[in-house]
């Protein structure tokens, strides 16, 4: 058997955004997010459910499921494998614009309903932190008092879940390692939750339309040669950057040398210029038939080197 890689956005809404994917929403969003008191989801809507003709053409654009929860909560599902810039901007400016949509002209502020944007990163977003799943609302920075509960963000990044086959125990464990993993996998894994079989199901390959696995394989090809020129970028910045610290680093090494020369040219010739005074003094005091200790005395030299000195008769 093959499997989607659900990893790619438009297996990902091929799984949890289709008409009948409403029960493995429900089960996957209740592993994941944390509501209080031990509240459930115990029913949605999918809106803008998956559909091929919507995907078409959507090559280099992300595609997300929304739900609407039954207590009218707006849950933003995205699953996103390449970093860009503005990524993290992005994620907060669509949280805040599915909430601020909510009203029309003329509507009271008391009728938005929360937003909860949830990201799956096939790479590590938050380098600092050691939490598989990293929770975000509006707090005060002191005290942490909260502001309000009415948007928060959650990430989920898949390369700090780490768990093999015989290790899953709850179902966060296995809807994590079905995302990440069903892409290279041959088999439905044992003793899984019906959701999961059914979610197996629908991401066997076996099961689709030629036209979906064609979309599919594009999606792939396309998300390979954008991982390859971030590749080549990076490799090419590398280089470069070594060959300009190289540049760099021997110009300062030239320069650190002429200053070098010049410095110790001056001390040189410090030397010379205060040997050359000492000598005229020792030529004057032996003229004068000053004593040797005497001639000491006023160079500061040993009589070795004021004998040196001396002029040869």
């Amino acid at each position: 058997m093959n499997f989607l890689d659900v990893k790619t956005d438009f297996a990902f809404k091929k799984v949890f955004g289709s008409d009948g994917s409403k029960d493995l929403l429900i089960s996957f969003l209740n592993s994941v997010i944390e509501f209080d008191q031990h509240q459930t989801i115990t029913d949605l809507t999918i809106v803008d459910p998956y559909s091929i003709p919507l995907l078409k053409g959507m090559k280099d654009t992300y595609v997300d499921v929304k739900a609407e929860l039954s207590d009218n909560t707006r849950v933003i599902i995205e699953m996103q494998i390449l970093n860009h810039e503005g990524f993290e901007k992005r994620i907060l400016y669509n949280a805040a614009k599915n909430y601020s949509m909510q009203l029309k002209k003329g509507d009271h502020y008391s009728l938005l309903n929360p937003v909860i944007a949830l990201t799956i990163t096939d790479f590590i977003l938050f380098k600092n932190s050691d939490e598989l799943i990293n929770r975000f609302k509006l707090i005060e920075k002191t005290h942490f008092i909260e502001y309000s509960d009415d948007i928060e963000l959650i990430f989920i990044e898949l390369p700090k879940f780490l768990k093999t086959e015989p290790e899953l125990s709850s179902i966060q464990d296995k809807w994590l390692y079905f995302i990440k993993n069903a892409g290279t996998l041959d088999y439905i894994p044992k003793n899984l939750d019906q959701q999961l079989e059914k979610a197996f199901n629908i991401a066997n390959e076996a099961n689709l339309s030629a036209e979906e696995l064609e979309l599919q394989h594009k999606k792939q090809e396309w998300i390979g040669m954008q991982k390859s020129s971030i590749e080549l970028a990076i490799k090419t910045g590398l280089n470069q950057g070594l060959e300009q610290g190289l540049e760099i680093g021997l110009e300062k090494g030239l320069e650190q040398g002429r200053e070098q020369g010049r410095e110790q040219g001056l001390e040189e010739g410090l030397e010379q210029g205060e040997l050359k005074e000492k000598q005229k003094i020792i030529e004057n005091a032996h003229k004068m038939g000053l004593p040797m200790q005497t001639i000491i005395a006023l160079t500061g030299l040993t009589e070795e080197k004021i004998k040196s000195l001396l002029p040869r008769s």
